[in-house]
């Protein structure tokens, strides 16, 4: 997962198993013969052998929980690693099979949720905030930070702190528990198809079920496979009837959870073949057996967090998609049953994720699709990379409704994303409908305006100028000055036109490393390790790809990092008369002997900083050279007073005593020798959203006073809290 590769003083840790393939669990014997081995006579070998004396080694069993934690899980599966015993290497044997160790168990073992892994021997380095974690807690014994592991970007959907109805995705337990449910007929098929037959004759939409004979004749569909029953209400039919249809069958299996108000992020089957198999006068006497053992074998992977499951999970998926009538249709199903776990690869989330995220999708499997190992290989990578703060989606959900608001140059988002090559297989399949391409939607200067810009139009003309001539840009001035809100509208003006699909946002902070931006080694699995590309190499590949388009790499609070140490050789590349591949140069990390890179012209670069901020060094001189720098100041007067009263609906009377008020305020800021004018509060903290009526202004005007400006002060102030109390007091006076 987040394991990176030795850096200076860095030393490994080791977490391993110690059952292996089902035999029981090793633990005993390894505490009292001072050893721990590897079960396996062909894996894990290289990583055992790089073990070195003194590596602190822990022993761990991984599974997975929804009950009896010490945290709301809200009903959903949470990852768990007990931890048995801790160690110290004396000796490597050499082997790839054996080390002796010096054992210290745990009874009863300590557990450790959320940031875990499946393979047997797992190498983790210190240096990010959730390696340092599980070190402490493993071999220090330090409490684990639940929270802040729960409302991680990877997590958060699922077990965060979001109020109820801020949560997204709530439809996945509904889909999973359906899932759990249609096991349990397994071995009764009869009447689950029966169920579903009588279902057909209460609810339109499922005119799909007739099945054609080896004589020639047509009736009724006599068997079913789990995938094709989940289908059945992940059609391109209406809501409406997806809730109906989607109700019946929840009640026909038994599922107490409620339906979803809405289908969010779910890609839906072709209306005109939504079966996982073929008719009967095609399909194999075993096929539909084969779908029932891949749909088992998910889920148990999915649950146990277990290596051997993995190995199960494997040979189950690939021997389904050799079957008549699978295709990419396999890998939407493993969505729809377990939509945390599984990764969609319909049409349109394969253009999202090689387009957009770059990240290449094997097709070794039958007719160019994907085998397992392919498929595992973009599971892995994306859960390593969906740990990233800075990365643009943090769960297969997320990427799957992503995916679907996507646009490039050949396509529009679609919620039947049903990839035609899965039922090529079928003669008789009806192609689906053309997809179009999405309408340009054009942006410009007077729509930054418009959306509540107050910087004059011809200063806005001259930023605009100064980041095409110049390629990088930053944004600086005092808190609440819209920085960020700019950015990417100037981004959008720049191309032209209103296109998220061609920005991608960064935020610099202390942590951030070469290896998280440009290029690093990432973990794919069986403790191997793969160079993945940053953000910023991902969009010179997409800028590169795309000449004729202009792509932008937003990155905010740029001095938050150390820019130098983050860009690299990047840094020398940036500079305008160096965009060709003429001045191309090495990566710190290649992928091949004489591999060289350069930025392209038409990507481009805009940092946002606060030089409030007293955290911050100064910017690097190398960096202020490349970089074309932008004030901003607070802006109030004519233009924020027109656009707040009309966007707003705020009475001019009012406004005048916040301008008023806010401006005076700023004048005792600049003024104090401890602070000065790059501390002053900026216009946004008292501009509403777009579009947001205020029906109580002097209400709103307090809670942003309380809330968002009081709380500054007290910052700016702490050494002196009077004095922001009596600024408070005079903000507030009369309202």
């Amino acid at each position: 997962m987040n394991s990176k590769p030795e850096g200076a003083g860095a030393r490994a840790c080791w977490f391993v198993g110690a059952t292996y393939g089902g035999t029981d669990d090793q633990t005993p014997r390894f505490l009292q013969e001072g050893i721990w081995e590897n079960g396996y006579q062909d894996k894990y070998l290289d990583a055992v052998k790089s073990i070195q004396v003194g590596d602190r080694i822990a022993i761990k069993s991984s599974y997975t929980r929804k009950h009896d934690l010490p945290f709301e899980n809200r009903g959903q599966t949470v990852s768990v690693m007990a931890i048995k015993a801790i160690g110290t290497v004396k000796e490597n044997l050499g082997d790839g099979r054996t080390l002796k160790v010096d054992w210290k168990p745990f009874d009863p073992p300590r557990e450790w949720y959320f940031y875990t892994n499946r393979s047997t021997v797992w190498r983790v380095l210190p240096g990010d905030w959730t390696t340092d974690a599980l070190i402490g807690f493993t071999f220090e014994e330090k409490a684990q930070d639940i929270n802040r592991f729960r409302n991680a970007p990877y997590w958060r959907e699922r077990f965060g702190d979001s109020a109820v109805d801020k949560r997204r995705f709530n439809w996945t337990r509904f889909y999973e528990a359906v899932a759990d449910k249609l096991l349990t007929f397994r071995n009764r098929r009869d009447e689950l198809i029966a169920g579903i037959h009588v279902i057909a004759s209460k609810v339109d939409g499922l005119s799909n079920l007739q099945d054609q004979f080896a004589d020639g004749s047509s009736g009724p569909l006599k068997d079913i496979c789990p995938f094709t029953a989940m289908g059945i209400f992940n059609r391109g039919i209406t809501d409406a009837n997806r809730k109906a249809i989607a109700s019946e069958l929840a009640s026909l299996l038994g599922v107490s959870e409620p339906i979803p108000d809405s289908f969010e992020g779910i890609p839906v089957l072709n209306n005109q073949k939504s079966w996982f198999f073929g008719f009967d006068n095609k399909r194999q006497p075993d096929d539909i057996d084969t779908l029932w053992e891949a749909f088992a074998q998910a889920i148990a992977f999915a649950e146990s967090d277990d290596a051997e499951a993995r190995s199960a999970f494997v040979s189950a998926y690939d021997n389904a998609t050799q079957r008549y009538g699978v295709g990419w249709n396999l890998t939407m199903g493993l969505y729809w049953i377990r939509p945390w776990n599984f990764p969609t690869l319909d049409g349109q989330s394969q253009r999202y994720i090689s387009k957009k995220l770059n990240i290449q999708i094997g097709m070794n499997g039958p007719k160019g699709r994907c085998n397992a190992t392919d498929y595992l290989a973009v599971l892995d990578t994306l859960e390593a990379r969906f740990q990233e703060d800075a990365y643009p989606v943090h769960s297969f959900p997320e990427l799957s409704l992503a995916a679907w608001l996507f646009k490039d140059s050949g396509t529009s988002a679609h919620p039947n994303a049903t990839d035609p090559d899965a039922q090529d297989d079928e003669a008789d399949a009806t192609p689906e409908a053309e997809v179009t391409a999405a309408p340009i939607e054009p942006y410009s200067v007077d729509d930054i305006l418009t959306d509540g810009c107050f910087i004059a139009r011809g200063k806005l003309e001259k930023i605009l100028e100064r980041l095409r001539t110049k390629k990088n840009l930053i944004l600086q001035g005092p808190p609440g000055t819209g920085k960020t809100w700019l950015a990417k509208r100037l981004a959008f003006a720049l191309m032209g036109q209103r296109d998220d699909s061609k920005v991608r946002a960064v935020q610099f902070h202390p942590n951030l490393s070469y290896e998280d931006f440009i290029r690093g080694w990432r973990p794919v699995g069986d403790g191997k390790l793969t160079l993945v590309d940053g953000p910023f190499v991902e969009m010179m590949k997409a800028a590169t790809k795309d000449p004729t388009s202009r792509h932008v790499v937003v990155i905010e609070e740029i001095n938050r990092g150390n820019p130098a140490q983050i860009f690299g050789e990047m840094l020398t590349l940036l500079e305008v008369d160096k965009r060709t591949p003429n001045e191309a140069l090495e990566l710190s990390y290649k992928r091949s002997d004489g591999e060289r890179v350069f930025i392209p012209d038409n990507l481009y670069v805009i940092g946002t900083m606060n030089i409030a901020d007293r955290s911050l060094a100064l910017v690097d001189l190398a960096l202020r050279r490349r970089f074309a720098f932008i004030d901003l100041e607070p802006t109030l007067g004519k233009p924020w007073h027109d656009w707040v009263q009309s966007q707003c609906g705020i009475d001019s009377e009012i406004l005048v005593e916040i301008e008023k008020r806010l401006i005076t305020l700023n004048n005792e800021i600049s003024a104090d020798a401890g602070l000065g004018p790059q501390f002053r509060v900026g216009h946004s903290y008292v501009t509403p959203p777009f579009g947001i009526p205020i029906s109580d202004a002097r209400k709103w005007f307090r809670q942003v006073v309380d809330t968002e400006i009081g709380p500054l002060l007290d910052e700016y102030w702490f050494d002196s809290l009077e004095k922001s109390q009596k600024a408070r007091e005079r903000l507030l006076e009369g309202f």
